[in-house]
């Protein structure tokens, strides 16, 4: 049976994907009130395991370059498989150095989560669908972030924290098993009509084809991967902070108690839903009219970045709703031009390219994050969260500059 439409089953699946990918590395930030207490963990050494994470997961461009090579079917089976063992094992952790250990491991499987999207996006969609199928994709992230709020308190109130790790890490391994049974590339999928084919194939860049292995040297050489990290290196701490300190945030500061989180940690990852869809809206509606599709990926970036000053005001609200409402703000507008960017990847290098560009531009994005939650643990303490919430307005106003400044549109 011929099947129109098949490239949106596969960016859902994939999606999917990107789903259980997210729910495993939030388990640890919705479980770190309980997990902290019973395991005598401090603030400070709670920053050591999410740097280690943060670390291990900059070693994007080795995922990347994986998926270039052997393929996105099996290379992206064999990354989720091990970040699915690896994240049970956190069950067994007693003390902070073993979770830093475990959180690095999980960091390098689970950085194969953006590079697998984008190069899924490259090889199934026409340019002038990417940015709703890379939107598509990135709603797994937040999806994933929000499903851990409700998932990992029920775990911990009817079982353990250990629980929670193990039920999120056996999802992985059933996606797995779906991802193997059901995926293939465009040119072997045996369900895929001649009409899809076509359809794909006449809405690719000529310019932007290529075989072989990427060359990392010559990727660095280029101005669009400068525009395209740089940006991504001050917008991603924005993500991070909600994902690794809000729940923390919410205890801490605005006195939640466990179910609390459970019912309004998820809220901000909600809007980051909306914002993933928003996003390439805004670039649709710019193009139609007139505005060349990198120029309106970059307006849909600078929307977003404008939106992301009222992160700004999280810390001087008395209401901790208040506080909520803005912390969703800041997801609905990061999501806004956090897709877009990450989408550029597919618009501005060669399809052999794509999965290494976007893990090396993530290797940017995840030294931003840690080198600012490395921050916020030092000093919070010290300073409390609102510098901290205030820096993430002005970077993504910086980063929004560096677009404008650095991108140049290739068209032949």
């Amino acid at each position: 049976m011929k099947i129109k439409g098949l490239r949106w089953w596969m960016i859902g699946l994939i999606m999917l994907g990107a789903v259980i990918n997210y729910l495993t590395r939030s388990t640890l930030a919705v479980a770190a009130p309980t997990l902290l207490t019973e395991l005598g963990i401090s603030t400070r050494e709670y920053s050591y395991i999410t740097a280690a994470f943060q670390g291990a997961i900059m070693l994007q461009p080795l995922c990347g370059y994986v998926l270039d090579v052997i393929g996105l079917k099996f290379g992206f089976a064999l990354f989720a498989t091990a970040w699915s063992f690896v994240c049970m094992a956190h069950g067994l952790a007693t003390n902070w150095q073993m979770l830093a250990v475990l959180r690095g491991m999980l960091g390098l499987a689970e950085g194969s989560a953006n590079p697998a999207g984008m190069k899924a996006v490259s090889e199934w969609f026409p340019a002038r669908e990417r940015g709703m199928a890379g939107g598509i994709f990135n709603i797994g992230a937040s999806f994933g972030s929000m499903l851990a709020p409700p998932l990992v308190v029920w775990a911990i109130l009817h079982y353990n924290w250990q629980s929670a790790f193990v039920i999120t890490g056996a999802l992985g391994l059933v996606w797995v098993a779906a991802w193997l049974l059901l995926y293939d590339a465009p040119a072997r999928h045996r369900r895929l009509s001649a009409e899809e084919a076509q359809h794909i194939a006449a809405g690719q860049e000529q310019h932007l084809q290529g075989e072989g292995r990427p060359s990392i040297l010559s990727i660095l050489k280029m101005r669009n991967f400068w525009g395209i990290a740089l940006p991504r290196f001050l917008a991603d701490p924005a993500w991070g902070t909600l994902s690794f300190w809000v729940p923390l945030y919410l205890t801490t500061v605005r006195h939640f108690d466990l179910a609390q989180i459970a019912m309004f940690a998820w809220l901000p990852f909600l809007a980051a839903d909306l914002g993933c869809l928003f996003g390439p809206m805004v670039v649709l509606a710019l193009q139609k009219r007139g505005v060349r599709l990198i120029n309106a990926r970059r307006g849909a970036f600078t929307l977003g970045a404008c939106m992301m000053l009222g992160v700004a005001f999280v810390g001087f609200v008395e209401s901790p709703y208040a506080a909520i409402a803005l912390l969703s703000l800041a997801g609905f507008a990061h999501q806004t031009l956090s897709v877009t960017v990450i989408t550029m990847s597919s618009d501005l290098f060669r399809r052999n390219e794509v999965a290494t560009v976007a893990g090396m531009c993530g290797t940017f994005g995840n030294f931003g994050l840690l080198l600012f939650s490395l921050l916020i643990g030092g000093l919070m303490a010290s300073v409390g969260y609102t510098p901290f919430f205030v820096s993430l307005a002005v970077l993504d106003l910086v980063a929004a500059l560096l677009l404008w400044t650095l991108v140049r549109e290739k068209t032949s």
